[in-house]
């Protein structure tokens, strides 16, 4: 985190279900390009709940207008661990 890197929260809660996260699986980053300059785009993490639900998710660097922290964290995909 100490390289400008976010890091993955302890905790979240969607779509009513609070989740607590017990680890990272992996992590990696896309990129984007904008006139010729590439950059990171997100940041994407594969973590694992406390309550053994795998979800990744991914950190926008640009999140458009509204710039809340809120809206730079999303949930791309849900599995279970079992």
């Amino acid at each position: 985190m100490g390289r400008g890197e976010p890091g993955v929260p302890s905790g979240f809660t969607w779509r009513g279900r609070h989740y607590v996260v017990a680890s990272v699986e992996s992590s990696w980053k896309s990129h984007g390009e904008d006139r010729g300059d590439v950059y990171v785009r997100r940041h994407w993490f594969d973590v694992v709940t406390a309550c053994g639900v795998r979800l990744r998710i991914y950190f926008d660097r640009n999140p458009g207008r509204s710039g809340s922290k809120r809206s730079r964290w999303w949930v791309y995909s849900v599995s279970s661990t079992t």
